[in-house]
Formats: structure tokens, C-alpha cells, sequence
């Protein structure tokens, strides 16, 4: 199991990807092919192993008066299981927003200070240490998420993003020019671990709750939650100032740069009252690592498990980030290249329209990690967006006399890049890892990602730097090499990534709660006291004879039990059959 995701035979590294591809498909089934084809959330019950879909939800065939217990899986979206993920993901929108922001905050220094500021150390500091507040963010509340409190580290983040933002507007001052830049830089630093934090506790619990959702509509709408809330964010950071130079002019930069930034915390402001509802999924309180101490934590377990798929999603993570965050700080550059000595309302008005494009790829991209799975998507648009790219790079000098084809074709550019891994990328990252070790494998991830934001950020305007004055290379040789870089992601997610299709999710607790028993791992240690077994109780209710029966199932299913989710039914056989909560108590106290 340890290399469950390598390629066994040559035969399966040239040609497995694409016998996975009907698996993954959904947009020709039927809703009654998804439900018999899904294994149905932890939080909703089924009978009579080995029965198809139709009849499990047919209520003659429960136990007589207690079909009212049973809840069929959903088929419908219903708001009560819409409103976390949205409440959840949604946080995500201060990342776009304030992150793009700080492009209108280094041309207002730059106009107000001059050299003071652009011949400084001070202008590299506040645009990068974002990024490494970010990544601390990330791998800190990634454990935080898994070992402490999922909602309450959401919460935690919350509150961070709150202050921070109004820090960084209201609270950057200074004796001293270099002091004022002193503190900016600082406030940002950690106004980026905020920013960080929300991607292992937000993000993964609103892919915990999307989950809960009916099948073939489960991805669309954490893509929508998540990704989608960063590109709207982008979207609003470059429209705000676009509006507020109009209202305070070239004259008043530093009320406008100061608003600009003190308007970021209106979202998390309104998110955390929302917030304060919300709950964990049922399938983190029932198979959480919380209680397991730190010296049997299962961790070489755990990398053994997941090194290989870890790696890849990183890699496509790290690759999407150079090129889509490095772009993003390069369309001042790039609009300066084609309208150059424009005023300061045009150039951001043009970066409004370039930001624009955010929004159809990612709406699209959502639709089709559904129809066609995140892993076909997220290598269909990193290939087409490297295909334009080498296009574009070729013919830069007849797109540069034209400045509307330029754009279009740089927002298709950049479109497709949402289409695929900007959508796909934390879906894959999401349903690639179980609930328990979720946050941590997803942070580890997005940490990456961000350190490949944060290279791209330095290495396009150096090789920007090393190429001037020599025609139009300057621009030319980063869309080389980001095209080359998508090609090279399409090509690790066609040939590398694990399928994933509607219930992955569940598929993956079962399996992963599977390979820690079968290494000796107590799983009676997961989840919260009591919420397992309340489920044992209910089922021996149901089914008496079934408790215990466990000797000879085909992966750890009781046998004759009623059936159950995969990871139900491996906690169920890790507590051995307790039948009350004074068994669950008593193994945990000898732990």
C-alpha cells in the first residue's frame, strides 16, 4: 500500500489513466447510476450488503417501524447543507482580495515616496513577506485543524484576518519613513499567517460539508466556495481602487491605498457571526486523530501512505501558484509595456479587465471537475493554457500593436488557468486525503503552492530584469517557460493523480482507517467519545445478531451486518463489536 499510487507495469503508466476515465465521467449518468455508484456519506445510513441502490432506499425493506431511522442518501441540494461550505470556503475571499491589493498599495508608495521607497529593500519586504506569513499559516493551522479544533481554528483565523487587515490599514505608522515601512511589513506578516490559516480549516471543511451534498454536484460547489471567492476577491482588489481614485484623485494616495486595505475586513467581519453556527462534520467527530497522543500518532504510517500522491498535488500546486500569482503582480508590468505613460486610472482600469477573467474559468471549472472529474479538467485547461502560452510568446509583437487582442488573448490565458488547477487543484487535495490527516496534507500542499507564488514573484521580474533591451524577450521568455510548466503539470495530473470521482472522500476514509489497522494501528482511538458508537448502538438495535460477526468479512465488513459506509464500518470493527459506551471508555482509559 505503501506505493499504491506508482505505476505497477508499463502497460498501467501509458494507458491506466485512461481506463479510469469513465469512472470519473458522471455528466452522461442518470441520478440513479451516481447513487448505486456512490458510497454514501458516513452521515447516512444503508442496509442489506451487497443490495444494489435501488433497494436501499426502499423503506419496506427496513426493519418493521424503524424506517423512519434511516435517512436515504440526498438527492437533492438542500441550503442546510449548502450554507457551511459556502460559510466555510468563503473566507478564502480576503486571500484574493488582500493579496491583490497590495499592487495598488506599492504604486501608491511608490508615487507618494519615490526612489525612497521603489531604491529600497522596503518595496521587495512588503510585497514578498506575505507570502512567508502565508506558509507558517498554513503548515501551523494544518495541525492545528487535525491534533486541536478544526471549526475552532477556523474561528482563530477568523479573528486574525479581522485585526490584521485593520492593522495593516489603520495601524502602519512610524517615526520615520523607514520605520512606517518597518511596521507595514510586519502587520502584513501576519495578516498573511491569517490569510494562510483559513486554506486547512476553511477550505477542508467546506469540502467536508460539500460532501454531504447529492452526487454529481459535490465538486462544483466547493469550487465555488473556495477558488472562486479568491478570484472574486482579485476581482473587487483591483475594482475598489479603480472607483476610490475617481473619489479621492492622484492627490490623496494614502487615504486611498489605507481604504483600500480597511475595506478587506468586511467579509471575514460578516463570515464570523456566521460562523459562530457552524459546527464539525460528523465524519471529522467520528474519525478524528484528536485524542491519539503525540507518541502513537501513527506519522510514519501516515507518509508512507500518502508520500507519492502528496508530491504530485504539491508539484501542480507549486507550478500553478509560479505562474498565476507572478502574472497577477505582472499585468502592471505588462499594461506599462503596452500603454505606457498612461494615468493611474487607466492602468487600473485596464487591470480590472484583466482580472475579469478570473471569473468565467472558474465558474466553468466547477461545472466540469462534476461532468468530466478534477483530475481530466484540471490536465485539459493547464494543457490548453500552455498551448496559448507558447502562441502568445510567438506572436508578442503583433499582439502588442493590438491591445484588445492582447488582452483577450491574456485573459483566456488566464481563464484557463482557473478552468483547471485553479479549480481542481484544492479539490484534488481535499479528496486525495482522509478526514483525519486532512488539514496537515492539505496545508502542506498550499504551503508549497505559496512557495512557488512567492518564486515566481522574484524570478519573472529578474528574468524580466536579464533580458531588457533585447526586443521583446523581456516578456516573451516568462510565457515560455510558464507554457512549458503547464505542459509539464498536465502531464504529471494525466499520469500521476489517483482517480477521483464523486464519493472519494468516503472511499478514502474507509481505505486509509483499512491500511491503519492492517499495520496494528488502534482505531478505537478515533473520533469523538461516543459518536462512533452511538452509531454501534443504533445498528445493534437494528441488527443483534450482526454485532461481533466480524471474522471472515471481506474488508473488515461484519458479516451480515447491516451495511455501512466504508469508514463506519472499519470503526465499527475496530471497537470490536461495543455494544455501550462503557466498552469504548474502558479501551480508551487502557491507552
Amino acid at each position: 500500500m505503501a506505493s499504491r499510487d506508482l505505476p505497477h507495469s508499463f502497460r498501467e503508466a501509458f494507458f491506466g489513466w485512461a481506463e479510469r476515465i469513465p469512472s470519473e465521467i458522471t455528466i452522461l449518468k442518470s441520478k440513479e447510476q451516481l447513487l448505486a455508484e456512490d458510497l454514501h456519506n458516513p452521515d447516512f445510513h444503508s442496509h442489506n450488503e451487497g443490495s444494489n441502490s435501488s433497494n436501499k432506499s426502499s423503506s419496506s425493506d427496513f426493519p418493521e417501524g424503524e424506517a423512519d431511522s434511516y435517512e436515504a442518501p440526498p438527492t437533492k441540494v438542500k441550503f442546510n447543507n449548502l450554507w457551511p461550505a459556502f460559510a466555510s470556503g468563503a473566507g478564502l475571499f480576503s486571500d484574493g482580495y488582500v493579496n491583490n491589493s497590495i499592487s495598488t498599495v506599492l504604486s501608491c508608495l511608490k508615487m507618494i515616496y519615490g526612489d525612497e521607497f521603489s531604491k529600497s529593500n522596503a518595496i521587495n519586504n512588503i510585497s514578498s513577506i506575505a507570502f512567508v506569513g502565508t506558509v507558517v499559516g498554513q503548515l501551523g493551522f494544518g495541525y492545528i485543524s487535525d491534533r486541536i479544533a478544526r471549526r475552532g481554528g477556523m474561528m482563530a483565523a477568523n479573528i486574525m484576518l479581522i485585526v490584521f487587515t485593520l492593522l495593516c490599514a489603520v495601524g502602519s505608522w512610524g517615526a520615520t519613513t523607514q520605520g512606517f515601512f518597518a511596521c507595514l511589513t510586519v502587520w502584513r506578516f501576519f495578516l498573511g499567517v491569517a490569510i494562510g490559516a483559513e486554506y486547512p480549516t476553511s477550505s477542508v471543511i467546506a469540502s467536508e460539508f460539500a460532501n454531504q451534498l447529492p452526487a454529481g454536484h459535490r465538486n462544483r460547489y466547493f469550487s465555488w466556495f473556495t477558488n472562486a471567492m479568491i478570484d472574486s476577491g482579485f476581482v473587487v482588489s483591483a475594482f475598489v481602487p479603480f472607483v476610490l481614485i475617481w473619489i479621492f484623485t492622484e492627490r490623496h494616495l494614502r487615504a486611498l491605498w489605507r481604504v483600500t486595505i480597511g475595506l478587506g475586513v468586511i467579509p471575514p467581519l460578516l463570515l464570523f457571526f456566521i460562523r459562530l453556527k457552524m459546527k464539525d462534520s460528523r465524519t471529522f467527530e467520528k474519525l478524528n486523530m484528536k485524542h491519539v497522543k503525540y507518541r502513537d500518532y501513527p506519522w510514519w504510517l501516515i507518509i508512507k501512505f500518502y508520500w507519492f500522491r502528496l508530491t504530485v498535488v504539491s508539484l501542480i500546486w507549486f507550478i500553478y501558484d509560479f505562474s498565476a500569482y507572478s502574472f497577477g503582480n505582472f499585468n502592471t508590468i505588462i499594461i506599462g509595456e503596452i500603454i505606457p505613460d498612461a494615468p493611474l486610472w487607466k492602468q487600473w482600469g485596464w487591470s480590472v479587465v484583466f482580472n475579469l477573467f478570473y471569473i468565467p474559468g472558474a465558474f466553468l471549472g466547477a461545472l466540469s471537475g462534476d461532468y468530466f472529474g478534477p483530475r481530466l479538467t484540471l490536465a485539459f485547461g493547464v494543457g490548453c493554457q500552455g498551448i496559448i502560452g507558447f502562441a502568445m510568446s510567438a506572436r508578442l509583437e503583433s499582439l502588442k500593436r493590438h491591445i484588445a487582442g492582447f488582452v483577450v488573448v491574456f485573459g483566456i490565458f488566464t481563464s484557463f488557468g482557473e478552468f483547471g488547477p485553479g479549480d481542481n487543484i484544492g479539490l484534488l487535495a481535499s479528496k486525495t486525503s482522509a478526514t483525519a490527516i486532512r488539514g496537515q496534507y492539505y496545508g502542506i500542499a498550499a504551503a508549497i503552492g505559496k512557495i512557488g507564488a512567492f518564486v515566481g514573484t522574484w524570478v519573472f521580474p529578474a528574468i524580466q530584469k536579464h533580458y531588457t533591451g533585447q526586443g521583446n524577450k523581456d516578456l516573451q521568455v516568462p510565457f515560455y517557460i510558464s507554457a512549458a510548466l503547464c505542459l509539464f503539470s498536465a502531464a504529471l495530473a494525466l499520469f500521476f493523480l489517483p482517480h477521483v470521482g464523486q464519493d472519494a472522500i468516503n472511499k478514502e476514509d474507509a481505505d486509509f482507517v483499512d491500511y491503519l489497522k492492517s499495520h496494528g494501528f488502534d482505531i478505537g482511538l478515533l473520533g469523538e467519545p461516543g459518536v462512533v458508537t452511538e452509531m454501534i448502538a443504533e445498528e445493534h438495535k437494528r441488527n443483534p445478531d450482526a454485532v461481533g460477526e466480524t471474522d471472515g468479512a471481506v474488508g473488515g465488513h461484519a458479516a451480515g451486518a447491516a451495511e455501512f459506509s466504508g469508514s463506519e464500518i472499519m470503526a465499527y470493527d475496530s471497537l470490536g463489536g461495543a455494544k455501550d459506551e462503557t466498552d469504548v471508555t474502558e479501551k480508551r482509559v487502557k491507552q
